[in-house]
Order: C-alpha cells, then structure tokens, then sequence
C-alpha cells in the first residue's frame, strides 16, 4: 500500500466526497488520487451526487519487475497510458520509462481503454514487463531521469522554460494547511479550537513593511525561500560523451550512446546505454574500450545503476524523493502555457546534458518526435477540427484533440519566434531587408510587424501592421469559436520579443508552391482594388453573418463588376491542396470606429458627447471590440421593443369598435406589421420585417468602391456606426465610471484595469478620455486609485512604445546595458545616467593590467545618447499622440508625486508588459548618486505570447448553472454541477488550468456555506496553487484567493496560517497597487479580526483604524462599510477594557444604521407574514375588475377551492424550504466570528 501524497504524484484530486465522474487526463498527464492508501486515477463516486452511469470503477493490481504489487482503482474508460503514467510518477517505479503492461501474456495497447482488454476485472493483475531500449526510448529515459534530479529545483520556472512556473503557497503556510483538522476515531473530522492550539505560543507579528503607514516596498519577500531549500546533489554532472555516436561494429553489439558521469565521490564513469540497459565500460577521456567494466553491473535504468556504485548517490536521490512526493501534486504538473517571472534570484549555472541538447538540437519536445519526420502543425489543426461532436463523449475528445495542440503550437511558435529573433534560422528570402524578410521552422511560417512593401502605406504604415497582428489574432478568435462546418482558420500566434512584433501561423498546403494572386479565390490581396468572390466562400461565410454582426454587400472590382461579400474586403480565400477552404487576414472582422475617422457634416456628433471626437489616430485601423458590438446589439434591441410597445399601445387606444371582428382582425395585423417595420427602420435595422442589426466592415474604406444603388444603405450603415461609437462614450464608458464607483468593478494593477474596460467593450486607446472623465467627477476620491493605475497604464505603455524601437538598434552583445540604461532612465531619480557598456571580458594578450570599459561603436551610440529628459518627453508625446492625455514632461520623481505612483509598482507593470526579467534585490530608485540598475541586474527578456483560447463549453455551462443555484439559494444542486464541471474540465484541459481554479473557487465558497469547512480548505487551497502556477505568484485573483483561503483557514481555527496568509496578501497588495485601495479596507479589516482572536489588541487596532481610514475614502463616512469598521474596533477597545472608546465607536455604528435601515412598516411585517404561510397577492386593475365583473363571479368558488388545495400543496416545498434556510442560518452563527469576505469581481471566467 501506498501514502496518499505518493499517490497522488501523477495529478491532483480536483473533488472531494461528492465528487463524480472519471478525471480523465490532458494526452498523458495523468490526474491519480489516492483513497484509504490506493492508487487510482478516477474519483470514487460515494454519495448521492455521484453519476457513475457512464464508467465502472475497479481495483487491479500492479506487478513490478521486482516483484511488489501495488493496487490502483480505475475506471473503465481509463487509458493503458494513463496508468503507465502513474506509474512514472510513483516512488518506487518512477525510474523506469521503457516498459509495457502485460495482463495475461497479452501486451497491452498504449491507448486503449480498459473496457476493451478481455478478461480485465476486479482484482486482475497487471504485469510490467521492462521492454528494449532504442535510440529514441534511451533518450526519453535520460530526460526522465534528470527531471527526477531537477524537480525540486525552480530554475526552469525561473528560465520559463518546460511550462514550470512558481508556486510560494507551501512555503508561506509552511505546510500547515488542513494540519489542525484531526480525525476522531469514526473517521469524522473535527476542528480544535484555538485554545487547543495555545495563543500563547503563536507568532502573530506582521513584518514591518506590511504595517500601516509604511512606505517600504521590498522585493525580496515577494519569491520566499522555504526552511528546508538546501539542495540536494546527487550526482556532480552527467554529459553526453565525446566519443559519440558508437562506431557501426558497437552499433552491432546494441550500443545506443555513451554517457560521461561523475559521480558525489569524485568517481569519473563512463555509461553505456545499450538496447539491454545501462552499464559502465572502461572508457577514459583518452582511450575508447567500450568493454564492460569489473564489476559489471547491466540495469535497465540510470537510478538503479548508479545505485551500486553512488552511496552518495542512493542516499540522495532517497532523501530527494521523499522529498519530492510531499510537494503538493499541483506543484509537479507542467502549465499547458508558459508563465514566466518579472523577477529572479541569482542562481548557479551547473552541466545539464538534457538543456545543451536540447538548446543546439532544435528540440520540439520529446513527446513531438515523430519517427522521420517533424509534425505538420496545420493537418494537426484541421484534423481535430474535424472529429466527430455528435455525442457529448465525442465532445470532449475533440476539445480535448484541440486543446493539446493548440498549447503545442503556441509552445512551438514561442521556440521558433525566439530563434528567429536572435538569428538561428534562416531566411526564405535572405537577400531581402531584414524587416521584410520571412522564415519557415518547423513547418511553421514566421513574419515581421513592419509595412512590407508599403502594403500599409495608406492606413498607418508600420503602426498600421503592427496592430494588424493583433487584430486579424481576434478574427481568428472569433471564426474559431463559431466553428463553422468546412471553414477553416490558421493555426495563430502573435508575439512581441527584442522590440519585434512577430506573426507565427500554419501553412496552407501548396500555398509556397503558388503566387498570392493565383492563391486567393475570394476577397482581396490590396485591399479592394482588385475583388474576386466565391459561392462555396459565400455560402460558408454567410453562416458567420449573423452572429458576427457582419452586413452581406456589394462591392466593385477592377472590372466595374459587382461583387458579393460576407466579410471585409481585406478577408482572404484559399483553397488548399487538401482540399479545405481556409480564410486568413481576419483584421477587418470588426466593424471600425468612427470616433477615430474624419465623419461627413450630416454625420458630426452631438456636441454634449462628442469628447473633442472624432479624434486623429496613427493609424486606420481602429476597431470596435466585439463586447461592444453585443452591448450595442442588446441597447438595440432594447429600443426596439420599446418603440413597438409604445406604437402599439397608441394604436389600441385609437381603435375603432364600430368594425366588424374578421375585419378588425385584418387590420391589426396589418397595423403590426407597419409597426415592425417603422421600428426596425427607426432603430437602423438592416431588414424591414425584424430586428437585425449588422455592420459592413468595409464602410470607412478609402479603397473599395460600391455600387450606385447602394449608395443609401450606405449612409444608414455610416448612420449605424456612429451610433454605436457614440454609445461607447456616452453609455459604455459612464457605465465603466460608475462601476468603479460604486466598487463593482474593483482594478488593482493595469492588466486587471485592461479586463474591465474590455468587459465594457472600451479599447485601450480610450485611457486618456476615461482620465479626463475622472477628473470632471465631482466626488473623485472613491475613484483615485482607478485615476492612478489608469495614469500608471499610460506611462508604461507610452515607454513600451519606445522600448520597442530603442532595441530594435541594439547589437545583441550590449542588450542588458541597454535595457538597464532604459530603466535607469525611466524609474532612478539619478539625473545623468551614462551608458556604456560592461567591462571587456576578451581581453588582448597587448593589454595589461585591470580591465576598462569597453569603446563604444558607432552602432551603439543611438541608445547610449538617451537621457532621462528625453525619454520623458517621448514618453508625454506617445501619452498624448495615442491616448490624447497630457502628462508631466519633467522626470519620473515628478509624475510619481503629483499621482501618488510607486516605483516598484512601475518596474513590475513595465516588466510584465516588456517580458523584461530583473534580479531579485532591493533597488533604490531615489538614490541621486549612482543609478539603481545595472547590466548585472538585468537577467532575461522573455517573448509576451498572444494566442486563441480553446473552451471547455460543457464545464462553463456547468458553472455558469451552479451560480444560478447558488443564487437560488440550492447549494447542494450547485455542489453537484461543480463536480461534474471539473470532470469536466479535467477531460479537454488537465489538472491545470485557470478556470479549473475558478471553479474550485466556487465549489469551496458552496462547501464551507454547507459547513464543509475541511472540503472547502482542500479545494480553495488547489485553487490558490493553480492560479499562482497559470496566472502569476503576483497577479490580482492570487491576492483574492489567499484572503479566501484565510478564511476557511480562521473557520477551521488555524489562526496562524490564516495570518501569514493574509500578511501575503497585504504584501502582495501593497506591491501592485499600494496601500490607498478600496480592497485594503478588506484585507486591514480581516488581519484586524484575527489578530484579535489571538489576543493581539494592539496591533489590531492599528489595522483597524486603517481599514476605517481606507473606508471613509472610498464608501463615505456614512456608509456601512464604515459602521462595520466603527464595530471591529469597538470590540477591539472591549478586548482592552476601555469601554469609553468602545462606547464611542458603537454610537458611530448606530447612528449609521439607523439613517441607513428604515425599521420595517406594517405592511412589510404583513407581506412578510403572508410569505411564510405560503400566501401570496396578486394586484389586479380596477379596469380588469369591472370588464371580467361576471367572470370573476363565476369563478369564485372555484377559486376558493384551489386556493385552500394550493395550500395543502405548497406546505411540503415550503417545509422543506425552512429546513434549507435553517441549515444556512446554522451555518451563519457558526461562522459569524470570521473576517469578511473579499469582495470578488467575477466567479466564472
């Protein structure tokens, strides 16, 4: 039998005891959990949540090689890989990679399910069987074997590399969540009271620049290192040999390659992998005797080799695993998408033969090696595209299918882009300039964000294609998600490294065989001078009209002809040599903005809401978001069954009674039907007969020429459009200011701003408006921290700007001198920077002496000549050229004063947005003496990735239902969807996932408001995990799911882990954001109330009088929020016996409650009495009274004797109505000492 942490090494539980369903697995990664010391891979269904209709869960038995059984549950959908999997993972088989599993003398099949291997049944034994090694398995086996050595390093999280990211939740808790939840001995869980724990021996004590009013802002806190991080070494290095590929008569004898070790003794061993096993020949450094060594030891895996010959070695791989297997599960598990750090210890560069290998062999990844041949990313793509989705089983395989490939794709484009950046591959056309230059590696197609050939002369020029990128990725986005039959898209990726813009896509096939213009069956390839159209095109493209919004129309070629269109003019056809019919240049799927284009005079804004609009723009290719365009829809569609509803009310009340009834009859139906079509022509609609609203995308173009006759249409769609960017401004963006104000939308650093403008459908390019907005508000202080990070998200991406085009001139030698002099320059208050680059390390065998800093060239001195002066005044001319916004043209020390911004908050923004990665270390940017970076300082530029997202529809409708029962007060409903969804989840994405995380959030909130505290610790716990791991250590819903986590952790009487988890918080808090934040009220309250359940009185008050001070900023002094504050401290100054105070402040509560809560009048007390005997009033018009005088008479009686029916009907589901709000109320009380809630903008993604 094996532990339950060893159990789960493969995966993680992602559901409790009312979990259902098989977990299944992301191609390989397999999801194990453990039960009563088993192994299995599915969650057992034991309540009455479960749904185990679709499997059969069984226990088989594992035989090793040496001879140990080991029991594993399963399931009958499970896959031979996914145990093989486990297996790779468990403690005692995780060495051995090359093996099949044999049940009955039968090899069994990688990947069948189990419910087709005949014979299979409870308690059946399943043999591992060590199988030959090739060259390709070798190879497998050695990564496998120094990941083993790696997993507890964090230096590939720290490199981005491998989809490892970082995780500081067990070191913050020290481990110590879920420890005081002991066991009785019935098995049920109870929590010790913090008496239990003794008060007296915690240490409560915050740090000291976490306490209010402190101005410090370290770094060093920000990646914690744990208490036992001393390294584990178990060999000094393994390398690949010099003396491969053995020789053909070696070859002969079952050499693979030869592998130099040396070993903790200081031993140099020379390895033989050969297709038996491992062993040692008697190579030296000088001489090649590939015999085996005395005495031989032949062992069909690395650890067990080196095991007989390393005590060092056996004593620490034991202690490292041991080790290993007590990290959580989640923190093993690969991301599906890279996630890289801003900041980084300084770590040591040591021998890996796996990295040099990988780094000089143009690895894809050792599970995308296909024998002969690279992987044909497009076939890939549109073979999944093409699976079957008739059933809902066939419905995960395919997003599953398509999920997996996307993530390998975006992981490959990512590798490529960067080689094609630093100059690894080579170009298709090497003769070109360099910006126009394209590459192909691994049959994906690179290109640059520059105006090749003046393409975008006319709309923007380079700015123009840069932002093309971006937009045609959301057109690909938006086809995807349609998933429109026989209509195919690209495989797309957008990213930005060094300062370039780079576009990585599938190829077509045979497109490189022919010339564009013979390529191109529909659409345009010089934006509408020439047109050509399709009826296949037409007929697949008419599908995505509607819900696009996108208007059918008529356009003209160079012929004069008229030619039919389903999309924008610049929307390419081609046909491929596989026949599919694929679409490409998407950047014109959104209609334009018309607050960004010069408007005829009939077509000029209002004057009350024009804001200075329509404005100039550097570039024509301003698009609406598709969020506004719904938004718009729906306001539409709004007024639109408004004016219907008026126009037929007016006609009722004009009718004539004196016509006859067929004849009466006539004519309101003909009545209505011109009613329809007034509306529809009053609210811009495209059809006369309905409401349809659409857009012709292709309205503001320059180039293309419409017919004559639809000359009308046109000035109605010209019409529309402006409508609808003046909606953006005079609805879409108050909305924004009003949600900001009344706290429902609550931003804490620029990426979280960015979501809630996008939400609302309101392009980046708005900042300056939304701050001149802010700025006319009359009450503007609940809206300072919006105006800072709206002014912080103006500043650092104005300098992003201008960091692009500063390393564009940089030679790749100086880059970490010139990234450091761009920072020096933008955040230290040094006033002359000098750049220069570091110390000559090739020093001339001429030259004596100490090094001198190396002469700069003359390619060097377009960077070198920047001062802070000049950056900042580059700066205020982007804020003002792209988002209208004048900023302070000083320096940094200026504009950090006259906003309240913090330095540190600035270099985190500017990092992430940049990819830039900085040493971990205190910096002092206020320093007039020296600058606060240097060369050293700066560790790494990582590529910022944009790709689409594939969804697990299913599970978010699972979600989206349990949020409606949760509403509805049914949380045991609401439990049960959520597990579902995870299986879900699980299926198409994983263990890992971001919105895995948001539904374990929602879960553990159903699970501890039905008293589960243990359950909803466990699933809040992975949630905080797996969003540190996906989203960021530092990101806003990390904060938010520590405070949560806290919680439960205070209601399960774990006060010391639930303070340092919200001290984390507050840290994290006051790093992206500061302290002058609406959701520090939250957070200083919360820290006030633990802190006084441990008796700590002093230092409660101080966070308490903070929170009360953050509240009366931003929700007035006579809000509740403020009489709760008033509350807190008054029982604080009770635990202090000074009454006098308490007494003050509970007066202050009252005097707010009592202008706030009117007492209930008498017809409340009477509805509410009315309710709970199961009585209810329905108003009736005096109208409908006398007109139905006689009906109402007849009818009595039997009203009379549903009503007492109704009664006798109603009592049951009111019964049990009392008892689920009983429940709840019990809950309630048990809980009514926890800190608050943290108020949390969304719960599904």
């Amino acid at each position: 039998m094996v532990s339950e942490t060893e159990s789960q090494a493969a995966g993680l539980s992602l559901a409790g005891e009312d979990n259902a369903g098989q977990a299944v697995t992301n191609c390989g990664e397999g999801v194990s959990h453990a039960s009563n010391g088993k192994l299995y891979n599915a969650v057992t269904a034991t309540d009455d949540n479960k749904d185990t209709s679709t499997q059969e869960m069984f226990d088989v038995k594992i035989q090793l090689p040496s001879g140990e059984l080991v029991d594993i549950q399963v399931s009958s959908k499970e896959l031979v890989q996914e145990i093989i999997q486990v297996l790779m993972e468990h403690e005692d088989s995780c060495h051995r990679t090359c093996f099949s599993l044999q049940f009955e003398g039968n090899v069994l099949d990688n990947f069948s399910e189990l419910k087709s291997v005949e014979g299979l049944k409870e308690g059946s034994v399943l043999k591992v069987v060590e199988e030959p090694y090739t060259i390709r398995e070798a190879r497998i086996h050695i990564r496998h074997f120094r990941d083993l050595l790696k997993s507890l390093d964090l230096t590939d999280a720290y490199n981005g590399v491998d989809c490892s990211s970082l995780s500081f939740l067990n070191i913050i808790s020290e481990g110590d969540i879920g420890d005081s939840l002991c066991h009785e001995s019935n098995g049920k869980k109870k929590k010790r009271s913090p008496a239990d724990q003794g008060l007296e021996a915690i240490d409560c004590s915050p740090p000291e620049y976490i306490l209010p009013g402190s101005t410090e802002r370290p770094l060093q806190p920000l990646q914690p290192i744990s208490g036992d991080n001393k390294p584990l070494q178990c060999l000094k290095s393994m390398i690949m040999s010099g003396w491969n590929p053995p020789p053909g008569n070696r070859k002969m004898h079952g050499d693979l390659m030869y592998l130099n070790v040396i070993t903790m003794e200081d031993h140099h061993i020379n390895i033989t992998a050969s297709n038996r096993g491992f062993y040692i020949n008697q190579s030296t450094a000088e001489l090649f005797n590939p015999k085996p060594a005395t005495p031989s030891h032949l062992s069909h895996s690395l650890v067990e080799l080196l095991n007989q010959v390393s005590p060092a070695f056996k004593k620490n791989f034991f202690a490292l695993q041991k080790r290993r297997i007590h990290r959580h599960p989640l923190e093993r598990i690969a991301t599906p998408y890279q996630v890289y750090s801003w900041v980084a210890p300084s770590t040591s560069h040591i021998i890996d033969c796996v990295r040099a290998e990988d780094a000089y062999n143009s690895r894809l990844g050792y599970e995308e090696h296909i024998p002969g041949q690279t992987r044909d990313w497009n076939e890939e793509l549109q073979t999944t595209r093409e699976l079957p989705q008739a059933l809902p089983t066939d419905q995960q395989l395919r997003q599953r299918a398509t999920f997996k490939i996307n993530s390998d794709f975006v992981g490959a484009s990512t590798r490529g882009a960067m080689a094609v950046i630093d100059g690894n591959v080579m170009a298709i056309n090497p003769s070109e300039e360099t910006k126009m230059q394209m590459f192909i590696w691994n049959n994906i197609f690179f290109s640059f964000g520059f105006d090749v050939r003046d393409h975008y002369k006319d709309l923007g020029g380079d700015h123009a294609a840069h932002i093309a990128a971006n937009h045609d990725l959301k057109g690909v986005q938006a086809y995807s998600d349609l998933d429109i039959e026989e209509l195919y898209v690209l495989g797309t990726v957008v990213l930005d490294y060094r300062g370039y813009r780079v576009t990585a896509q599938s190829i077509i096939p045979g497109i490189l065989d022919r010339k564009e213009d013979q390529s191109v069956v529909y659409g345009s390839i010089d934006f509408g001078k020439t047109v050509s159209s399709s009826v296949k095109y037409l007929t697949l493209l008419q599908k995505s009209c509607k819900p696009l919004k996108i208007m059918r129309h008529t356009v003209l070629n160079e012929k004069e002809e008229e030619v039919m269109l389903c999309s924008s003019v610049e929307c390419k056809g081609i046909v491929g040599n596989d026949g599919r019919h694929y679409i490409l240049d998407l950047l014109r799927t959104f209609p334009p903005d018309m607050n960004f284009f010069p408007l005829k005079e009939e077509e000029a804004l209002k004057e009350e809401c024009s804001h200075c609009f329509p404005k100039s723009y550097r570039h024509k290719l301003c698009n609406l978001r598709p969020e506004l365009i719904d938004s718009f829809f729906q306001h539409k569609y709004a007024q639109f069954m408004k004016l219907v509803m008026e126009k037929t009310k007016d006609g009722d009340s004009q009718q004539n009674n004196g016509i006859a009834h067929d004849e009466s009859q006539e004519n309101d139906e003909k009545k209505e039907v011109d009613i329809v079509r007034q509306a529809c022509r009053e609210v811009g609609s495209v059809l006369d007969y309905t409401f349809d609203i659409r857009f012709n995308p292709d309205i503001c173009s320059t180039v293309v020429r419409f017919p004559e006759s639809q000359k009308a249409v046109n000035q109605l769609q010209r019409r529309l459009l402006s409508e609808a960017s003046t909606f953006l401004l005079n609805v879409q963006i108050p909305a924004f200011i009003k949600g900001c104000l009344t706290h429902v939308f609550v931003p804490m650093d620029g990426k979280s701003l960015t979501e809630a403008l996008h939400s609302h459908g309101i392009n980046i390019r708005y900042l300056g408006t939304i701050a001149e907005t802010i700025d006319q508000v009359e009450e503007r202080q609940p809206l300072d921290h919006v105006y800072r990070i709206v002014i912080m998200e103006i500043v650092t991406r104005s300098a992003k700007q201008i960091l692009r085009h500063y390393l564009q001139g940089v030679e790749m030698s100086a880059l970490s001198a010139a990234v450091s002099h761009f920072l020096n320059c933008l955040l230290s208050s040094y006033p002359n920077p000098v750049a220069h680059l570091p110390p000559d390390e090739l020093m001339s065998r001429r030259r004596k002496g100490k090094k001198k800093v190396r002469p700069l060239e003359n390619g060097d001195s377009i960077w070198t000549s920047m001062s802070p002066a000049d950056l900042w005044k580059q700066i205020c001319g982007k804020a003002r050229d792209s988002y209208d916004f004048t900023l302070p043209r000083d320096s940094v020390d200026q504009l950090v004063e006259k906003f309240n911004l913090q330095k540190v908050t600035l270099l985190r923004e500017f990092c992430k947005k940049t990819g830039i990665q900085v040493l971990l270390r205190e910096y002092n940017f206020e320093s007039r003496h020296k600058p606060a970076l240097t060369e050293e300082d700066i560790l790494n530029i990582f590529p910022v990735v944009k790709h689409i997202h594939i969804k697990a529809k299913e599970a978010n409708e699972l979600v989206n239902k349990a949020q409606i029962s949760i509403e509805q007060g049914c949380l045991k409903q609401a439990a049960i969807l959520l597990n579902e969804a995870l299986v879900h989840f699980n299926s198409v994405y994983g263990a890992v996932h971001p919105e895995i995380a948001v539904c374990l959030r929602v879960l553990a909130r159903v699970k501890f408001l039905l008293g589960d505290i243990a359950e909803a610790l466990d699933n809040q716990q992975k949630a905080v995990i797996m969003t540190e791991r996906t989203m960021g250590y530092d990101h806003t819903t990390t904060i938010q799911d520590y405070v949560l986590l806290s919680l439960y952790c205070f209601a399960s009487g774990q006060l010391p882990v639930a303070l340092k988890l919200l001290y984390r918080a507050r840290y994290l808090l006051l790093l992206v954001t500061g302290e002058d934040h609406p959701s520090m009220a939250t957070l200083d309250s919360n820290i006030g109330v633990v802190l006084q359940a441990v008796l700590e009185c002093d230092l409660s008050l101080r966070f308490l009088e903070k929170a009360l001070e953050t509240n009366k900023k931003y929700f007035g002094n006579k809000s509740l929020d403020v009489a709760l504050s008033h509350h807190l401290i008054a029982l604080a100054h009770t635990s202090k016996a000074e009454f006098r105070a308490a007494m003050q402040h509970e007066k202050e509560t009252y005097t707010i409650y009592k202008a706030l809560i009117v007492s209930p009048g008498i017809d409340t007390l009477l509805q509410q009495l009315n309710i709970i005997n199961g009585i209810i009033r329905i108003n009736v018009s005096k109208n409908d009274t006398n007109d139905n005088e006689k009906t109402d008479e007849t009818q009595d009686n039997q009203k009379t004797d549903l009503a007492s029916g109704s009664l006798e009907q109603e009592a049951a589901p009111q019964e049990e109505q009392k008892e689920q709000i009983d429940e709840q109320k019990a809950g309630t009380k048990e809980n009514q000492g926890n800190p608050e809630e943290p108020k949390e903008q969304e719960e599904t993604s």
